[in-house]
Protein backbone atom coordinates (compact mmCIF):
# COMPACT_ATOMS: atom_id res chain seq x y z
CA UNK A 1 0.00 0.00 0.00
CA UNK A 2 1.73 3.20 -1.09
CA UNK A 3 -0.35 5.27 1.32
CA UNK A 4 1.29 3.40 4.18
CA UNK A 5 4.83 4.23 3.04
CA UNK A 6 7.13 6.98 4.36
CA UNK A 7 7.51 8.39 0.86
CA UNK A 8 3.75 8.77 0.36
CA UNK A 9 3.47 10.56 3.71
CA UNK A 10 6.11 13.03 2.54
CA UNK A 11 4.36 13.43 -0.82
CA UNK A 12 1.12 14.33 0.99
CA UNK A 13 2.98 16.94 3.06
CA UNK A 14 4.44 18.41 -0.13
CA UNK A 15 0.92 18.51 -1.51
CA UNK A 16 -0.13 20.83 1.32
CA UNK A 17 2.90 23.03 0.75
CA UNK A 18 2.08 23.38 -2.93
CA UNK A 19 -1.29 25.08 -2.45
CA UNK A 20 0.14 28.41 -3.61
CA UNK A 21 1.92 26.83 -6.58
CA UNK A 22 1.75 29.09 -9.63
CA UNK A 23 3.05 28.06 -13.05
CA UNK A 24 3.72 31.63 -14.17
CA UNK A 25 5.83 32.28 -11.05
CA UNK A 26 7.66 28.94 -11.45
CA UNK A 27 8.68 29.78 -15.01
CA UNK A 28 9.78 33.24 -13.91
CA UNK A 29 11.77 31.79 -11.03
CA UNK A 30 13.44 29.24 -13.31
CA UNK A 31 13.72 30.45 -16.93
CA UNK A 32 15.04 26.99 -17.87
CA UNK A 33 12.05 25.10 -16.43
CA UNK A 34 10.88 24.16 -19.93
CA UNK A 35 14.19 22.45 -20.63
CA UNK A 36 14.77 21.10 -17.13
CA UNK A 37 11.39 19.38 -16.98
CA UNK A 38 11.55 17.69 -20.35
CA UNK A 39 12.69 14.15 -21.16
CA UNK A 40 13.13 11.97 -24.22
CA UNK A 41 12.35 8.29 -24.54
CA UNK A 42 13.12 6.58 -27.84
CA UNK A 43 12.06 9.20 -30.41
CA UNK A 44 9.40 10.87 -28.25
CA UNK A 45 9.79 14.12 -26.33
CA UNK A 46 7.84 14.52 -23.10
CA UNK A 47 7.55 18.08 -21.73
CA UNK A 48 5.97 18.11 -18.27
CA UNK A 49 7.09 21.61 -17.30
CA UNK A 50 3.50 22.88 -17.39
CA UNK A 51 2.34 20.30 -14.84
CA UNK A 52 1.78 21.59 -11.33
CA UNK A 53 4.65 19.61 -9.90
CA UNK A 54 8.16 20.23 -8.63
CA UNK A 55 11.45 18.38 -8.83
CA UNK A 56 11.21 17.91 -5.05
CA UNK A 57 7.91 16.02 -5.49
CA UNK A 58 9.33 13.90 -8.30
CA UNK A 59 12.28 12.94 -6.12
CA UNK A 60 9.88 11.67 -3.46
CA UNK A 61 8.05 9.59 -6.06
CA UNK A 62 11.44 8.21 -7.11
CA UNK A 63 12.05 7.21 -3.49
CA UNK A 64 8.58 5.68 -3.40
CA UNK A 65 9.39 3.54 -6.45
CA UNK A 66 12.47 2.22 -4.69
CA UNK A 67 10.64 1.75 -1.38
CA UNK A 68 7.92 -0.47 -2.91
CA UNK A 69 10.34 -2.36 -5.22
CA UNK A 70 8.83 -1.11 -8.47
CA UNK A 71 11.61 -2.54 -10.62
CA UNK A 72 10.98 -5.98 -9.09
CA UNK A 73 7.30 -5.70 -10.03
CA UNK A 74 8.27 -4.89 -13.63
CA UNK A 75 10.72 -7.79 -13.66
CA UNK A 76 8.05 -10.17 -12.35
CA UNK A 77 5.95 -9.29 -15.41
CA UNK A 78 8.85 -10.04 -17.75
CA UNK A 79 9.64 -13.23 -15.86
CA UNK A 80 6.22 -14.72 -16.43
CA UNK A 81 4.84 -14.63 -12.89
CA UNK A 82 1.03 -14.67 -12.66
CA UNK A 83 0.74 -10.97 -11.88
CA UNK A 84 -2.88 -10.99 -13.10
CA UNK A 85 -3.64 -12.62 -9.78
CA UNK A 86 -7.45 -12.56 -9.88
CA UNK A 87 -7.41 -14.61 -13.10
CA UNK A 88 -4.20 -16.50 -12.26
CA UNK A 89 -2.58 -15.43 -15.55
CA UNK A 90 0.72 -14.15 -16.81
CA UNK A 91 0.90 -10.77 -18.56
CA UNK A 92 2.94 -11.03 -21.72
CA UNK A 93 1.92 -8.51 -24.37
CA UNK A 94 5.47 -7.12 -24.25
CA UNK A 95 6.81 -10.58 -25.20
CA UNK A 96 5.10 -10.24 -28.58
CA UNK A 97 7.40 -7.41 -29.61
CA UNK A 98 10.50 -7.76 -27.42
CA UNK A 99 12.02 -11.23 -27.65
CA UNK A 100 14.83 -10.47 -25.19
CA UNK A 101 12.28 -9.70 -22.45
CA UNK A 102 10.60 -13.10 -22.76
CA UNK A 103 11.08 -16.00 -20.32
CA UNK A 104 12.60 -19.10 -21.93
CA UNK A 105 9.41 -21.06 -21.24
CA UNK A 106 7.41 -18.97 -23.75
CA UNK A 107 7.51 -20.44 -27.24
CA UNK A 108 5.61 -20.25 -30.50
CA UNK A 109 5.32 -16.47 -30.83
CA UNK A 110 7.35 -16.19 -34.04
CA UNK A 111 5.57 -19.15 -35.63
CA UNK A 112 2.16 -17.65 -34.82
CA UNK A 113 3.19 -14.25 -36.13
CA UNK A 114 4.66 -15.68 -39.32
CA UNK A 115 1.41 -17.53 -39.90
CA UNK A 116 -0.95 -14.54 -39.78
CA UNK A 117 1.49 -12.11 -41.42
CA UNK A 118 2.14 -14.50 -44.31
CA UNK A 119 -1.59 -14.96 -44.77
CA UNK A 120 -2.09 -11.19 -44.82
CA UNK A 121 0.65 -10.69 -47.40
CA UNK A 122 -0.77 -13.49 -49.54
CA UNK A 123 -4.17 -11.81 -49.50
CA UNK A 124 -2.59 -8.49 -50.44
CA UNK A 125 -0.60 -10.03 -53.30
CA UNK A 126 -3.66 -11.80 -54.71
CA UNK A 127 -2.31 -15.29 -53.98
CA UNK A 128 -5.27 -15.87 -51.64
CA UNK A 129 -8.52 -15.12 -53.46
CA UNK A 130 -12.25 -15.41 -52.87
CA UNK A 131 -14.44 -18.32 -54.03
CA UNK A 132 -14.95 -16.92 -57.55
CA UNK A 133 -11.24 -16.26 -58.10
CA UNK A 134 -11.41 -12.52 -57.57
CA UNK A 135 -8.82 -10.76 -55.43
CA UNK A 136 -9.78 -9.43 -52.01
CA UNK A 137 -10.24 -5.66 -51.98
CA UNK A 138 -12.04 -5.10 -48.66
CA UNK A 139 -11.75 -6.46 -45.13
CA UNK A 140 -14.40 -6.21 -42.40
CA UNK A 141 -12.98 -6.67 -38.90
CA UNK A 142 -15.66 -7.86 -36.46
CA UNK A 143 -14.77 -7.62 -32.79
CA UNK A 144 -15.41 -5.49 -29.74
CA UNK A 145 -13.27 -3.77 -27.10
CA UNK A 146 -9.60 -4.51 -27.64
CA UNK A 147 -10.43 -6.65 -30.68
CA UNK A 148 -11.79 -3.53 -32.34
CA UNK A 149 -10.37 -0.33 -30.81
CA UNK A 150 -6.66 -1.17 -31.17
CA UNK A 151 -6.70 -2.26 -34.83
CA UNK A 152 -9.22 0.46 -35.77
CA UNK A 153 -7.13 3.17 -34.11
CA UNK A 154 -3.93 2.07 -35.86
CA UNK A 155 -5.63 1.69 -39.24
CA UNK A 156 -7.05 5.23 -39.00
CA UNK A 157 -3.78 6.69 -37.70
CA UNK A 158 -1.72 5.42 -40.65
CA UNK A 159 -4.14 6.21 -43.46
CA UNK A 160 -1.89 8.93 -44.87
CA UNK A 161 0.44 6.07 -45.86
CA UNK A 162 -2.24 3.74 -47.20
CA UNK A 163 -1.51 2.12 -50.58
CA UNK A 164 -5.20 1.57 -51.49
CA UNK A 165 -4.76 -2.17 -52.03
CA UNK A 166 -7.16 -3.26 -49.30
CA UNK A 167 -9.64 -1.10 -47.42
CA UNK A 168 -10.54 -2.11 -43.88
CA UNK A 169 -13.79 -1.52 -42.00
CA UNK A 170 -14.42 -2.10 -38.31
CA UNK A 171 -17.69 -3.40 -36.91
CA UNK A 172 -18.26 -3.69 -33.17
CA UNK A 173 -21.64 -2.55 -31.87
CA UNK A 174 -24.77 -4.74 -31.97
CA UNK A 175 -26.49 -2.28 -34.23
CA UNK A 176 -28.36 -3.38 -37.34
CA UNK A 177 -27.88 -0.02 -39.01
CA UNK A 178 -24.11 -0.14 -38.44
CA UNK A 179 -24.05 -3.62 -40.00
CA UNK A 180 -26.10 -2.51 -42.99
CA UNK A 181 -24.02 0.62 -43.54
CA UNK A 182 -20.73 -1.27 -43.21
CA UNK A 183 -21.61 -3.89 -45.83
CA UNK A 184 -23.50 -1.52 -48.14
CA UNK A 185 -21.46 -1.07 -51.32
CA UNK A 186 -19.09 -3.97 -50.60
CA UNK A 187 -18.84 -6.83 -53.06
CA UNK A 188 -19.16 -10.22 -51.30
CA UNK A 189 -16.88 -11.80 -53.91
CA UNK A 190 -14.00 -9.49 -52.95
CA UNK A 191 -14.63 -9.14 -49.20
CA UNK A 192 -12.81 -10.95 -46.40
CA UNK A 193 -14.34 -11.00 -42.91
CA UNK A 194 -12.16 -11.25 -39.80
CA UNK A 195 -13.98 -12.41 -36.65
CA UNK A 196 -12.02 -11.78 -33.47
CA UNK A 197 -13.21 -13.42 -30.26
CA UNK A 198 -11.00 -15.38 -27.89
CA UNK A 199 -13.87 -17.67 -26.86
CA UNK A 200 -15.81 -17.32 -30.14
CA UNK A 201 -18.88 -16.81 -27.99
CA UNK A 202 -18.80 -13.02 -27.38
CA UNK A 203 -22.44 -12.00 -27.85
CA UNK A 204 -21.88 -8.78 -29.79
CA UNK A 205 -19.21 -10.26 -32.04
CA UNK A 206 -21.08 -13.47 -32.86
CA UNK A 207 -24.33 -11.62 -33.64
CA UNK A 208 -22.45 -9.43 -36.12
CA UNK A 209 -20.55 -12.45 -37.51
CA UNK A 210 -23.86 -14.20 -38.23
CA UNK A 211 -25.11 -11.07 -40.02
CA UNK A 212 -21.97 -11.14 -42.18
CA UNK A 213 -22.40 -14.86 -42.85
CA UNK A 214 -26.00 -14.33 -44.00
CA UNK A 215 -24.91 -11.38 -46.14
CA UNK A 216 -22.39 -13.66 -47.83
CA UNK A 217 -25.00 -16.39 -48.44
CA UNK A 218 -27.36 -13.87 -50.08
CA UNK A 219 -24.76 -13.15 -52.76
CA UNK A 220 -25.74 -13.85 -56.36
CA UNK A 221 -22.61 -16.02 -56.59
CA UNK A 222 -22.28 -19.19 -54.46
CA UNK A 223 -19.59 -18.15 -51.95
CA UNK A 224 -17.86 -20.30 -49.37
CA UNK A 225 -17.48 -19.22 -45.74
CA UNK A 226 -14.11 -20.97 -45.83
CA UNK A 227 -12.90 -18.61 -48.56
CA UNK A 228 -14.24 -15.38 -47.08
CA UNK A 229 -13.88 -15.74 -43.31
CA UNK A 230 -10.92 -15.94 -40.96
CA UNK A 231 -10.97 -16.03 -37.17
CA UNK A 232 -8.73 -14.87 -34.37
CA UNK A 233 -9.66 -17.16 -31.50
CA UNK A 234 -8.61 -19.94 -29.14
CA UNK A 235 -11.78 -21.98 -29.74
CA UNK A 236 -10.95 -24.06 -32.82
CA UNK A 237 -14.05 -26.25 -32.52
CA UNK A 238 -16.47 -23.31 -32.46
CA UNK A 239 -14.71 -21.73 -35.43
CA UNK A 240 -14.97 -24.94 -37.46
CA UNK A 241 -18.64 -25.33 -36.54
CA UNK A 242 -19.17 -21.80 -37.86
CA UNK A 243 -17.55 -22.89 -41.14
CA UNK A 244 -14.07 -21.39 -40.79
CA UNK A 245 -11.33 -23.81 -41.76
CA UNK A 246 -8.65 -24.68 -39.21
CA UNK A 247 -5.84 -23.16 -41.27
CA UNK A 248 -7.64 -19.81 -41.17
CA UNK A 249 -7.93 -19.64 -37.41
CA UNK A 250 -5.12 -17.60 -35.87
CA UNK A 251 -4.46 -18.23 -32.21
CA UNK A 252 -3.44 -15.96 -29.39
CA UNK A 253 -2.79 -16.54 -25.71
CA UNK A 254 -4.64 -15.96 -22.46
CA UNK A 255 -1.65 -13.90 -21.27
CA UNK A 256 -2.58 -11.26 -23.85
CA UNK A 257 -5.38 -9.06 -22.49
CA UNK A 258 -7.79 -7.60 -25.03
CA UNK A 259 -6.77 -3.97 -24.52
CA UNK A 260 -3.09 -4.96 -24.90
CA UNK A 261 -3.64 -7.31 -27.85
CA UNK A 262 -3.14 -5.36 -31.07
CA UNK A 263 0.44 -6.68 -31.45
CA UNK A 264 -0.87 -10.26 -31.51
CA UNK A 265 -2.88 -11.94 -34.27
CA UNK A 266 -5.68 -9.55 -33.21
CA UNK A 267 -3.77 -7.04 -35.35
CA UNK A 268 -4.21 -9.10 -38.54
CA UNK A 269 -6.46 -6.41 -40.04
CA UNK A 270 -3.56 -3.94 -39.69
CA UNK A 271 -1.36 -6.34 -41.67
CA UNK A 272 -4.13 -6.87 -44.24
CA UNK A 273 -4.55 -3.13 -44.68
CA UNK A 274 -0.88 -2.15 -44.71
CA UNK A 275 1.24 -5.28 -45.06
CA UNK A 276 3.52 -7.20 -42.72
CA UNK A 277 6.34 -4.64 -43.06
CA UNK A 278 4.24 -1.88 -41.51
CA UNK A 279 3.00 -4.23 -38.75
CA UNK A 280 6.61 -5.11 -37.86
CA UNK A 281 7.55 -1.41 -37.85
CA UNK A 282 4.72 -0.80 -35.38
CA UNK A 283 6.06 -3.59 -33.16
CA UNK A 284 9.60 -2.27 -33.45
CA UNK A 285 8.49 1.18 -32.28
CA UNK A 286 6.76 -0.28 -29.23
CA UNK A 287 9.83 -2.39 -28.47
CA UNK A 288 11.96 0.77 -28.23
CA UNK A 289 9.93 1.75 -25.16
CA UNK A 290 9.98 -1.80 -23.78
CA UNK A 291 13.77 -1.94 -23.81
CA UNK A 292 14.03 1.00 -21.44
CA UNK A 293 12.07 -0.98 -18.83
CA UNK A 294 14.92 -3.42 -18.13
CA UNK A 295 16.87 -1.27 -15.70
CA UNK A 296 14.86 1.88 -15.15
CA UNK A 297 16.35 5.13 -14.01
CA UNK A 298 12.93 6.16 -12.74
CA UNK A 299 13.81 9.79 -12.17
CA UNK A 300 14.74 10.19 -15.84
CA UNK A 301 12.16 7.81 -17.36
CA UNK A 302 9.40 9.72 -19.13
CA UNK A 303 6.60 7.10 -18.77
CA UNK A 304 7.28 6.91 -15.01
CA UNK A 305 7.11 10.70 -14.69
CA UNK A 306 3.86 10.65 -16.66
CA UNK A 307 2.53 7.93 -14.34
CA UNK A 308 3.33 9.75 -11.10
CA UNK A 309 2.02 13.09 -12.39
CA UNK A 310 -1.33 11.39 -12.93
CA UNK A 311 -1.31 9.83 -9.45
CA UNK A 312 -0.36 13.27 -8.07
CA UNK A 313 -3.15 15.02 -9.99
CA UNK A 314 -5.73 12.46 -8.90
CA UNK A 315 -4.88 12.09 -5.24
CA UNK A 316 -3.11 15.27 -4.16
CA UNK A 317 -4.52 17.96 -6.45
CA UNK A 318 -7.92 16.16 -6.61
CA UNK A 319 -8.25 16.55 -10.38
CA UNK A 320 -10.32 13.60 -11.52
CA UNK A 321 -10.33 13.96 -15.32
CA UNK A 322 -7.74 13.95 -18.08
CA UNK A 323 -8.23 15.26 -21.61
CA UNK A 324 -6.06 13.74 -24.33
CA UNK A 325 -5.88 16.05 -27.34
CA UNK A 326 -3.98 14.82 -30.41
CA UNK A 327 -3.25 17.56 -32.94
CA UNK A 328 -3.84 15.24 -35.87
CA UNK A 329 -7.13 14.01 -37.30
CA UNK A 330 -5.36 10.72 -38.01
CA UNK A 331 -5.27 10.11 -34.24
CA UNK A 332 -9.00 10.71 -33.90
CA UNK A 333 -9.65 7.29 -32.33
CA UNK A 334 -6.63 7.44 -30.02
CA UNK A 335 -8.51 8.99 -27.04
CA UNK A 336 -11.14 6.21 -27.30
CA UNK A 337 -8.38 3.60 -27.47
CA UNK A 338 -6.82 5.20 -24.40
CA UNK A 339 -10.15 5.18 -22.56
CA UNK A 340 -10.23 1.40 -22.76
CA UNK A 341 -6.52 0.92 -22.07
CA UNK A 342 -6.51 3.14 -19.01
CA UNK A 343 -10.01 3.04 -17.53
CA UNK A 344 -10.48 -0.70 -17.97
CA UNK A 345 -7.02 -1.34 -16.55
CA UNK A 346 -7.01 0.97 -13.55
CA UNK A 347 -10.67 1.67 -12.82
CA UNK A 348 -10.43 -0.45 -9.66
CA UNK A 349 -11.31 0.02 -5.99
CA UNK A 350 -9.49 -2.90 -4.36
CA UNK A 351 -5.84 -3.90 -4.15
CA UNK A 352 -4.25 -7.16 -5.24
CA UNK A 353 -5.50 -8.88 -2.10
CA UNK A 354 -9.06 -7.66 -2.60
CA UNK A 355 -8.91 -5.02 0.13
CA UNK A 356 -10.49 -1.62 -0.46
CA UNK A 357 -7.97 1.10 -1.19
CA UNK A 358 -8.14 4.77 -0.21
CA UNK A 359 -6.80 6.12 -3.49
CA UNK A 360 -8.35 7.50 -6.64
CA UNK A 361 -6.95 5.09 -9.20
CA UNK A 362 -7.95 6.41 -12.62
CA UNK A 363 -8.99 9.68 -14.23
CA UNK A 364 -11.98 10.01 -16.53
CA UNK A 365 -10.34 10.02 -19.97
CA UNK A 366 -11.82 11.92 -22.89
CA UNK A 367 -10.63 13.84 -25.90
CA UNK A 368 -10.98 14.91 -29.51
CA UNK A 369 -8.47 16.13 -32.06
CA UNK A 370 -7.26 19.73 -31.95
CA UNK A 371 -8.10 22.19 -33.36
CA UNK A 372 -11.74 20.98 -33.41
CA UNK A 373 -11.82 20.54 -29.63
CA UNK A 374 -10.63 24.13 -29.13
CA UNK A 375 -13.98 25.27 -30.48
CA UNK A 376 -16.03 23.04 -28.19
CA UNK A 377 -14.92 22.08 -24.67
CA UNK A 378 -11.73 24.16 -24.37
CA UNK A 379 -13.84 27.06 -23.09
CA UNK A 380 -14.50 24.83 -20.06
CA UNK A 381 -10.76 24.15 -19.67
CA UNK A 382 -9.82 27.81 -19.63
CA UNK A 383 -12.48 29.38 -17.41
CA UNK A 384 -14.46 26.72 -15.55
CA UNK A 385 -13.92 26.47 -11.78
CA UNK A 386 -13.14 22.76 -12.29
CA UNK A 387 -9.60 22.14 -13.54
CA UNK A 388 -8.96 19.41 -16.11
CA UNK A 389 -5.35 18.41 -16.85
CA UNK A 390 -4.53 17.92 -20.53
CA UNK A 391 -2.14 15.71 -22.47
CA UNK A 392 -1.32 17.41 -25.77
CA UNK A 393 0.01 15.10 -28.50
CA UNK A 394 1.86 17.03 -31.19
CA UNK A 395 3.64 15.92 -34.35
CA UNK A 396 6.68 17.70 -35.77
CA UNK A 397 6.28 16.78 -39.41
CA UNK A 398 3.71 15.12 -41.61
CA UNK A 399 3.73 13.78 -45.17
CA UNK A 400 2.16 16.91 -46.62
CA UNK A 401 2.41 19.39 -49.47
CA UNK A 402 1.48 22.59 -47.61
CA UNK A 403 3.65 23.06 -44.51
CA UNK A 404 1.35 25.76 -43.18
CA UNK A 405 -1.20 23.11 -42.15
CA UNK A 406 1.26 21.32 -39.86
CA UNK A 407 2.79 24.58 -38.63
CA UNK A 408 -0.68 25.80 -37.65
CA UNK A 409 -1.52 22.56 -35.80
CA UNK A 410 1.74 22.69 -33.86
CA UNK A 411 1.33 26.38 -33.03
CA UNK A 412 -2.24 25.85 -31.82
CA UNK A 413 -1.23 23.00 -29.53
CA UNK A 414 1.58 25.05 -27.95
CA UNK A 415 -0.71 28.09 -27.65
CA UNK A 416 -3.42 26.18 -25.79
CA UNK A 417 -0.88 24.75 -23.34
CA UNK A 418 0.55 28.23 -22.75
CA UNK A 419 -2.85 29.86 -22.19
CA UNK A 420 -3.85 27.08 -19.79
CA UNK A 421 -0.62 27.57 -17.84
CA UNK A 422 -0.29 31.35 -17.80
CA UNK A 423 -3.81 32.64 -18.49
CA UNK A 424 -4.55 36.34 -18.85
CA UNK A 425 -4.50 38.58 -15.79
CA UNK A 426 -6.92 41.42 -15.12
CA UNK A 427 -4.02 43.87 -14.94
CA UNK A 428 -2.84 42.80 -18.41
CA UNK A 429 -6.35 43.21 -19.75
CA UNK A 430 -6.51 46.73 -18.30
CA UNK A 431 -3.16 47.61 -19.91
CA UNK A 432 -4.48 46.35 -23.23
CA UNK A 433 -7.46 48.66 -22.92
CA UNK A 434 -10.13 46.02 -22.41
CA UNK A 435 -13.57 47.41 -21.55
CA UNK A 436 -14.16 47.50 -17.78
CA UNK A 437 -17.40 45.56 -18.27
CA UNK A 438 -15.55 42.75 -20.08
CA UNK A 439 -12.47 42.33 -17.92
CA UNK A 440 -14.01 39.69 -15.66
CA UNK A 441 -15.37 37.86 -18.73
CA UNK A 442 -11.98 37.84 -20.47
CA UNK A 443 -9.96 36.97 -17.38
CA UNK A 444 -8.15 33.61 -17.68
CA UNK A 445 -6.89 32.31 -14.32
CA UNK A 446 -4.19 30.07 -15.81
CA UNK A 447 -2.23 27.71 -13.57
CA UNK A 448 -3.95 24.81 -15.32
CA UNK A 449 -1.68 21.81 -15.85
CA UNK A 450 -0.82 20.05 -19.08
CA UNK A 451 1.81 17.76 -20.56
CA UNK A 452 3.10 17.87 -24.12
CA UNK A 453 4.13 14.67 -25.89
CA UNK A 454 5.83 15.20 -29.25
CA UNK A 455 6.24 12.62 -32.03
CA UNK A 456 8.86 13.32 -34.72
CA UNK A 457 6.35 12.18 -37.37
CA UNK A 458 3.28 9.97 -37.55
CA UNK A 459 4.32 6.61 -38.95
CA UNK A 460 4.14 3.01 -37.77
CA UNK A 461 7.33 3.22 -35.70
CA UNK A 462 6.43 6.38 -33.79
CA UNK A 463 2.81 5.21 -33.36
CA UNK A 464 4.13 2.01 -31.77
CA UNK A 465 6.18 4.16 -29.39
CA UNK A 466 3.14 6.28 -28.50
CA UNK A 467 1.05 3.19 -27.73
CA UNK A 468 3.79 1.63 -25.59
CA UNK A 469 4.40 4.94 -23.78
CA UNK A 470 0.83 5.03 -22.50
CA UNK A 471 0.73 1.26 -21.85
CA UNK A 472 3.84 1.63 -19.71
CA UNK A 473 2.47 4.62 -17.81
CA UNK A 474 -0.80 2.82 -17.07
CA UNK A 475 0.95 -0.36 -15.90
CA UNK A 476 3.42 1.56 -13.72
CA UNK A 477 0.51 3.38 -12.11
CA UNK A 478 -1.11 0.02 -11.37
CA UNK A 479 2.11 -1.31 -9.83
CA UNK A 480 2.55 1.84 -7.74
CA UNK A 481 -1.02 1.67 -6.42
CA UNK A 482 -0.89 -2.11 -5.89
CA UNK A 483 -3.92 -2.81 -8.09
CA UNK A 484 -4.48 -5.34 -10.87
CA UNK A 485 -4.30 -3.52 -14.21
CA UNK A 486 -5.06 -6.72 -16.14
CA UNK A 487 -8.53 -7.93 -15.13
CA UNK A 488 -11.95 -6.43 -15.92
CA UNK A 489 -14.62 -7.99 -13.75
CA UNK A 490 -16.90 -4.98 -14.16
CA UNK A 491 -17.10 -5.72 -17.87
CA UNK A 492 -17.84 -9.40 -17.27
CA UNK A 493 -20.77 -8.72 -14.93
CA UNK A 494 -22.39 -6.38 -17.42
CA UNK A 495 -22.25 -9.04 -20.15
CA UNK A 496 -23.79 -11.80 -18.03
CA UNK A 497 -26.54 -9.48 -16.77
CA UNK A 498 -27.42 -8.46 -20.32
CA UNK A 499 -27.87 -12.14 -21.24
CA UNK A 500 -30.48 -12.68 -18.54
CA UNK A 501 -32.33 -9.52 -19.58
CA UNK A 502 -32.27 -10.61 -23.24
CA UNK A 503 -33.79 -13.99 -22.32
CA UNK A 504 -36.69 -12.16 -20.68
CA UNK A 505 -37.13 -9.82 -23.66
CA UNK A 506 -37.12 -12.61 -26.26
CA UNK A 507 -39.00 -15.30 -24.35
CA UNK A 508 -41.77 -15.82 -21.89
CA UNK A 509 -39.39 -15.92 -18.93
CA UNK A 510 -40.90 -14.46 -15.77
CA UNK A 511 -39.71 -10.93 -15.03
CA UNK A 512 -37.86 -11.19 -11.76
CA UNK A 513 -35.62 -8.12 -11.72
CA UNK A 514 -35.92 -4.74 -10.01
CA UNK A 515 -39.20 -2.87 -10.56
CA UNK A 516 -37.60 -0.37 -12.96
CA UNK A 517 -36.14 -3.08 -15.20
CA UNK A 518 -39.33 -5.16 -15.09
CA UNK A 519 -41.42 -2.16 -16.09
CA UNK A 520 -39.10 -1.12 -18.94
CA UNK A 521 -38.92 -4.66 -20.35
CA UNK A 522 -42.72 -4.86 -20.27
CA UNK A 523 -43.01 -1.55 -22.10
CA UNK A 524 -40.42 -2.66 -24.66
CA UNK A 525 -42.22 -5.95 -25.34
CA UNK A 526 -45.46 -4.09 -26.14
CA UNK A 527 -43.79 -2.94 -29.35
Amino acid sequence: MIYKTKSWSKIKVLGKEIDDFNLAKMFKKNPNRGKDLSLSVADLTFDFSKSRITVKVLKEFHKLAIEIGLQNKVNSMFGGENINSSQNRQVGHIWLRSKNLRPKTINGIEENQDQFLSFADNVRSGTVKGTTGKEITDVVNIGIGGSDLGPAMVYKALQNNHDNKINCYFLSNIDEFENINTFRGLNPETTLIVVTSKSFTTAETMKNALFAKNWLKKSSSPLSVRDHFVAVSTNLQACEEFGISKDRVFLFWDWVGGRYSLFSSVGISIALGYGSKVFLELQNGASKIDQSLKDIDFFNFAPFIHAVINIWNLNILKMNSLAVIPYSSSLQIFPAFLQQLWMESNGKSVDLKGKEISLNTCPVIFGEPGTNSQHSFFQFFHQSPEIVPVDFILIKSQKIEDAEFQNTLFANGLAQAAVLAFGKSKSDLKKEGASKDLISHKFMPGNRPSNILILPRLNADSLGQLIAFYETSVILQGFLMNINSFDQWGVELGKSTAESFLNSIQGEVKLDFDSSTNNLISEFKKN
